[in-house]
């Protein structure tokens, strides 16, 4: 039974899309523009997106430079966007509020423009260059039109690539304290939190600064020893002061407890010289 319907739900979509086809090919046949056109917002309208392109397409040079040129292509940019694809669609849309600034599909094509940056956005552990031009594209959105519809959902977007750009961060940091390079992870995660002061990875990254600090004194030569166990201290009180109720509070304090014990050994040492 399944396989019969599976066939006929088959012989159904291949009929609708040769019928489609078959609407295309007349319709680019004909020689008359605004058939094509009125073909084009037929399939359109009827979620024909990719035959709707082409007839949009033929008919872009046809209606350049009259008033039905902002329409033909804010549809035609929408048929890319409709489809999935993004990076065709951010050009079209990115073309069209460029060159008509004053049409009434301005608002539309420029918050699909910011979506289709949402929708490149890569996960963290990938290059953030693309949430970066999308955090941008939906803030100018969201200054031009304030009280749009759209509003509410683009500032849950807008909030969302921040965290991912606060990942991205952090990760990047955690890369460093991870193989052992660890006056390179300090500085990455004081970066990171210079950068992002209201990240919600600022606990971990205080406290892997502070364990940073700790095996870099403990690694060092001996006279950057030190200094650098001085500095691991200033970074556990300020983990402290931020956190004193954290899980890492025992772990940090045996390295503070270790650290003061090596800073008042050499301390004596050096008065006594």
């Amino acid at each position: 039974m399944k396989s019969i319907f599976g066939y006929i739900l088959t012989l159904v979509t291949l009929t609708m899309l040769i019928a489609s086809c078959s609407v295309v090919n007349t319709a680019l046949k004909s020689g008359d523009p605004k058939f094509a056109y009125d073909q084009a917002l037929m399939l359109y309208e009827n979620g024909k997106w990719d035959q709707a392109s082409t007839l949009f397409e033929a008919c872009r040079h046809i209606y350049m430079g009259t008033p039905r040129e902002d329409s033909l292509s804010f549809y035609n940019a929408r048929c890319k966007f409709k489809s999935r694809e993004w990076d065709e669609a951010s050009t079209q849309l990115d073309e069209f509020r460029r060159k008509f600034g004053r049409s009434a599909f301005l608002e539309d094509a420029e918050g699909m423009y910011a979506l289709c940056y949402y929708f490149m956005s890569p996960p963290p552990e990938r290059d953030q260059t693309v949430t970066s031009q999308a955090i941008i594209a939906i803030s100018e959105f969201l200054s031009r039109y304030p009280n749009s519809e759209q509003a509410p959902e683009f500032k849950k977007m807008l909030d969302e690539l921040s965290e991912r750009l606060m990942e991205k961060s952090y990760m990047n940091a955690y890369t460093y304290y991870k193989i052992g390079r660890y006056k390179s992870a300090i500085v990455a995660f004081k970066n990171s939190m210079k950068l992002h002061p209201t990240s919600p990875y600022t606990e971990e990254m205080m406290y892997y600064t502070t364990v940073s600090a700790y095996r870099l004194a403990e690694n060092s030569v001996e006279s950057k020893q030190l200094d650098r166990y001085l500095a691991m201290v200033d970074n556990y009180y300020s983990f402290l002061a931020e956190y004193p109720e954290s899980k890492y509070i025992k772990e940090l304090e045996r390295m503070a407890k270790n650290a003061r014990n090596f800073i008042d050994k050499n301390r004596k040492t050096s008065d006594n010289e």
